[in-house]
């Protein structure tokens, strides 16, 4: 397992992605995209033309995958059975039935396992995620949960998927937040939920540099107290 390991959990559009990407490079660690991984398994599930519905084919899709991600300094490299997917899981149609991954106890725990490899390769990991600090590495060094509001959650989306030339009207985004925000609160496996020991903070109305510099005092007052 790595030396240190930071945990940022997080609804969607709550920033935590950026802020990990950016606050690993601060730290000099190696970042762990979970969201990434869960997009891979539903690219995959898609791909074989599964019924995501269905928790055997979807199942039986990812156990004929073979998985890879490796820190890479623009983010996190994804391939799937040897071909690079790093862009193509952020399609919105793979996003939006990543719920269908997420909400699936057994694939949840493959990708735990999965995770938790991740972390032994490297010295210093920063992951973000929904469980990462209740149930992929409920021993972090230091944990925070990124909270924001819906409106703010929305403009977000709206203009990352508006720089990937999707155009999407306010509330078909805003709708499609709320829809995972309620997926991921009820499922009963690794729910959303802050860890107790966790920092939460707030972005609505901070920018993405202050966020990364607030996590970042906190990580290295913690690790000061050590």
């Amino acid at each position: 397992m790595a030396r240190l390991v930071v945990t940022i959990d997080g609804p969607a559009a709550s920033g935590k992605s950026t802020v990990a990407r950016l606050l690993a490079e601060k730290l000099n660690a190696a970042f762990l995209d979970t969201g990434a991984m869960y997009r891979a398994a539903t690219l995959a599930a898609m791909q074989a033309k599964a019924d995501l519905a269905n928790q055997q084919q979807v199942l039986d899709a990812m156990a004929d995958t073979e998985f890879k991600f490796t820190a890479a300094s623009r983010g996190m490299l994804v391939e799937i059975s040897g071909i690079d997917v790093t862009d193509e899981i952020r399609d919105p149609q793979v996003t939006a039935n990543a719920r269908y991954i997420s909400a699936l106890a057994p694939a949840r725990r493959r990708l735990v396992e999965i995770q938790r490899r991740f972390a032994g390769k490297y010295d210093k990991i920063v992951t973000e995620g929904r469980d990462q600090g209740t149930v992929a590495f409920p021993d972090a060094g230091v944990k925070f949960f990124l909270t924001a509001g819906l409106d703010e959650r929305t403009r977000r989306r709206q203009a990352e998927l508006k720089a990937k030339g999707i155009e999407q009207a306010t509330e078909q985004v805003r709708q499609a937040i709320q829809k995972r925000d309620a997926s991921d609160e009820s499922r009963t496996v690794g729910p959303l939920k802050p860890a107790d020991d966790a920092i939460v903070v707030d972005t609505t109305d901070l920018t993405i540099e202050q966020v990364v510099e607030k996590l970042f005092a906190c990580v290295q007052k913690k690790c000061s107290k050590k």
